[in-house]
């Protein structure tokens, strides 16, 4: 197998608030080239590096908005969240859980910090995806996955371990049920420890970040809270920690069909926007209280 080559390595963006609870840096889209459709099937990436919250009486969030046509998926590193939603999907995710939810045919949902979280304050650090669905999967049922880190499979490697939360890692497959062929997966490794990966040549492949640092092919240097972007060629690649490091590994199939997005609806034509606007308008996303 050929090695697959860094495109780009990309510093984090300043920060904006979603709500008044996540502190994010957006990498997908982006001003970078960083489109849904190069990085399709995920087509929005938010990453809230490690920040502070005092305790508050008041959980910080955002609150209830619609979404159709794709899945949001959120990683908690740092700090937990409470999640609700139209279709009865809800509860709260802790460090290290992953909550995914498909939208699809269309949700109303809610995010807060974790009444627990909020009454102590704390380092709060999470990654959130938008991954796109197909055409013919767009309007299905909405579903949600409550996924804990203890049923997250963990591979042994080289100074370290390989959390598989979807696709697969050395035969192993992951927590998540997936529409389309995608991997993603966390490598915590020990400094000097390391791992290798290997997707197809034509998988949108990038890495983030979380913590340390680390060194990829030996020759491309990624700090902390950064991104690296892969060539579309190549299959394999080597992840080397020079500190402590946590990675977050994304590699999936391009679903390769038009994007039509605005606001919360992502679908495959404008028609189709417009519709899921009416739609909301008329109640028929269900109903949930702020």
């Amino acid at each position: 197998m050929s090695t697959k080559q860094v495109e780009m390595v990309l510093a984090p963006k300043q920060p904006h608030f979603v709500g008044d609870g996540f502190r994010v840096h957006n990498f997908i889209p982006s001003g970078y080239g960083l489109t849904m459709e190069r990085m399709d099937p995920f087509i929005m990436l938010d990453y809230a590096s490690r920040y502070h919250f005092p305790p508050t009486g008041k959980p910080k969030g955002v609150g209830v908005h619609p979404h159709r046509g794709f899945e949001t998926v959120t990683i908690a590193y740092k700090g937990s969240v409470a999640h609700h939603d139209s279709a009865g999907g809800g509860g709260e995710i802790k460090e290290g859980d992953v909550q995914w939810m498909t939208a699809a045919s269309g949700v109303l949902h809610k995010e807060y910090h974790a009444e627990s979280f909020c009454a102590t304050g704390g380092d709060f650090q999470m990654v959130q995806l938008w991954v796109n669905l197909p055409a013919k999967d767009k309007m299905s049922i909405p579903k949600y996955q409550a996924i804990e880190n203890s049923h997250i499979p963990k591979i042994k490697v080289d100074g370290g371990i390989v959390e598989v939360i979807a696709g697969s890692y050395q035969n192993q497959q992951g927590a998540a049920s997936t529409f389309t062929p995608v991997n993603m997966l966390n490598a915590k490794l020990a400094s000097g420890g390391s791992a290798t990966f290997s997707f197809p040549s034509n998988h949108n492949t990038c890495i983030l970040v979380i913590e340390g640092e680390v060194i990829l092919n030996d020759t491309e240097d990624v700090p902390l809270d950064h991104l690296a972007l892969f060539k579309n060629e190549g299959e394999s690649f080597t992840i080397k920690a020079t500190q402590q490091s946590i990675v977050l590994i994304l590699s999936g199939e391009p679903i390769n069909e038009p994007i039509a997005a605005h606001g919360p609806f992502v679908m495959n034509t404008r028609e189709q926007i417009m519709e899921a606007f009416q739609d909301y308008e008329l109640g028929k996303f269900g109903e949930l209280a702020d």
